[in-house]
């Protein structure tokens, strides 16, 4: 039983550690945007300001950026957290009938 507690601890321990690196991935993707995307613009305003550039790399990266968001706090996490749960039973009840 000790075993079976250890190892939830170690899955949920996991899981955290998952999501701690995809929000550590979101948010300096976010912040690479943040800080590239107006240096774009002022570039592109001092050296071509009749030509404006600028926002196709904005909403490539940002559609990038979107989907990443999508990934990471959204769509499916629950489908994910539901089939994981549906897998780990199985397993249970597999190990207690042998």
């Amino acid at each position: 039983m000790e075993n079976l507690s250890l190892n939830k601890e170690n899955l949920a321990y996991e899981k955290a550690a998952k999501r701690v690196k995809d929000l550590k991935g979101f948010y300096g993707n976010l912040t690479s945007y943040c800080l590239v995307i107006p240096f774009l613009l002022i570039i592109n305003l001092m050296t071509s300001p009749n030509h404006l550039w600028f926002y196709w790399p904005m909403l490539g990266w940002g559609l990038g950026l979107t989907l990443h968001a999508v990934n990471t706090f959204g769509i499916g996490k629950s489908w994910e957290e539901n089939k994981i749960r549906e897998l780990m039973e199985e397993e249970i009840k597999k190990s207690k009938s042998l």
